[in-house]
């Protein structure tokens, strides 16, 4: 597999002053420094929960002092080929909830469109300020060589992690200021104000003066709570719970203490059944009562558009290198993982046949929930994950178990490597853009490809390099 600070002739170039500051400061002293940014990251409330375990739900994310490194020249194939993904997954949300022409020239199947349970018929018709759907989409990147990348998934709908990716640079340079006072990293600080400018320019036409911005948030309770008001925070803006607002005369407002005060764009970090009573559930506390009405007669802006979550179902996944093709006239820049469609006969019969070889997702999973690790998994495991998709094999795809790229984590033994991947976030108002980094995601534990911090896994800071060091 490939190492990706280790190349064929030792060190790569962009990690030598990692190497040196690692035999400078020595384990003892970065073990004793760790322990330090934990700390740091306990007193910022820097948690996240996993529901259904008992006890405390709140933990302390794992996180490793060894940076991850991407040279100019392959961050440009990261940013070009996420955007241009994000550009496509734009317009084919744009399509579907118009005129559907991806469906008529039979590139996709209109069931897999319409009857996919995130489909949300309620937006038909709707045209969002820009025909932006996704405003914010984290694409989960992978790689297994130096020039190989590959999307594992996409997410549209309320991509999380964000937060993460700001403390881990805050937390490196408060600890280790001479490593960015000696190396070129692009700052990745301005992700805050890029959002909030992107919200901005996308208010609704009849708002008068500077638009009035908000977040969403299910409440305290929610496993990424800290993320919202982390953002709400750094962006400056408030952060709302659904008893906060209210509709009136086609447009939302605020409860405040200097009375009501409008709200044009929403960023919301609920999910759509929860969105408005009135439309999707009769029984949710957590949305607004009338959101819907007045987001479709242009009162408001919600950030990401309700019916997003489509775009992240994994057997839509499949069909994106076509979208790219269809929509934008372009060749995929970063590749897919080849994928099987379980709802195929014949392709259910290979993953069955091979499961043993297969990594097999739930097309609606998240988290690193709901999938099998063929290689990994026991006779037991894969029996019962077999029964499972025959019965309902239209849940599920399957793909290759890919021999993902490492970087280097520290452990009380030294320098071990462990598998990761990269969430790189493309933030689109006037134009897509995005910032240098993303939330890369390590597998702690040895042999895991597993990166999810519910199942284990820890983040790291990212750098991206101003240039490309000389081999």
């Amino acid at each position: 597999m490939f190492n990706e600070m280790l190349g064929d002739d030792g060190t790569r170039p962009e990690y030598e002053q990692i190497a040196r500051w690692i035999d400078e400061e020595g384990i003892e002293t970065l073990l004793q420094r760790r322990a330090e940014a934990e700390a740091l990251f306990r007193k910022v409330g820097i948690t996240f929960a996993v529901y259904g375990e008992g006890g405390d739900p709140e933990r302390l994310i794992p996180f490793d002092m060894v940076p991850r490194i991407f040279t100019a020249k392959e961050w440009e194939v990261v940013e070009t080929g996420c955007i241009q993904r994000c550009r496509a997954l734009n317009a084919f949300l744009a399509d579907i909830y118009g005129e559907q022409k991806i469906i008529k020239e039979g590139l996709i199947d209109e069931t897999l469109v319409t009857g996919n349970p995130a489909f949300e018929k309620e937006m038909i018709g709707v045209r969002p300020p820009g025909d932006i759907w996704s405003h914010i989409c984290g694409v989960d990147v992978v790689r297994t060589g130096p020039e190989e990348f590959y999307v594992l998934e996409d997410n549209c709908r309320t991509p999380s992690g964000v937060s993460y990716m700001l403390e881990s640079r805050e937390v490196m340079m408060q600890m280790f200021p001479q490593l960015f006072a000696d190396a070129s990293i692009r700052p990745n600080e301005e992700y805050p104000e890029v959002l909030a400018q992107a919200m901005a320019a996308l208010a609704p036409p009849n708002c008068d003066g500077p638009p009035t911005l908000a977040i969403l948030t299910p409440g305290y309770f929610n496993s990424a709570y800290y993320e919202h008001s982390f953002l709400a925070d750094r962006m400056g803006v408030e952060l709302v719970e659904g008893q906060d607002l209210y509709c009136e005369d086609g447009k939302v407002w605020m409860r405040t203490i200097r009375g009501p005060e409008r709200v044009d764009v929403i960023y919301r970090r609920i999910d759509d059944a929860f969105l408005d009573p009135d439309v999707f559930n009769p029984d949710s506390v957590l949305g607004v009562r009338g959101l819907m009405d007045v987001y479709r007669n242009g009162g408001v802006t919600i950030v990401n558009a309700p019916g997003t979550g489509v775009a992240d179902d994994k057997a839509i996944y499949i069909h994106v290198p076509d979208m790219i093709r269809f929509y934008l006239k372009e060749e995929p820049i970063l590749n897919n993982v080849p994928t099987y469609n379980c709802a195929k006969s014949d392709e259910l019969d290979y993953v069955l046949e091979n499961i043993d070889t297969l990594v097999v997702k739930e097309v609606q999973g998240s988290g690193g929930y709901g999938m099998l690790i063929g290689p990994k998994a026991t006779p037991e495991e894969r029996s019962e994950f077999a029964e499972k998709l025959r019965k309902t094999p239209a849940n599920y795809i399957a793909q290759p178990t890919l021999e993902l790229s490492t970087a280097p984590v520290l452990t009380d033994d030294g320098l071990s490597p462990r598998h990761v991947d990269l969430r790189p976030f493309v933030i689109t108002g006037d134009e897509p853009k995005l910032v240098p980094g993303g939330l890369t995601r390590v597998a702690l534990r040895e042999g895991s490809l597993v990166v999810n911090s519910s199942q284990g896994g820890g983040v790291k800071d990212t750098w991206v390099l101003q240039e490309t060091p000389d081999a």
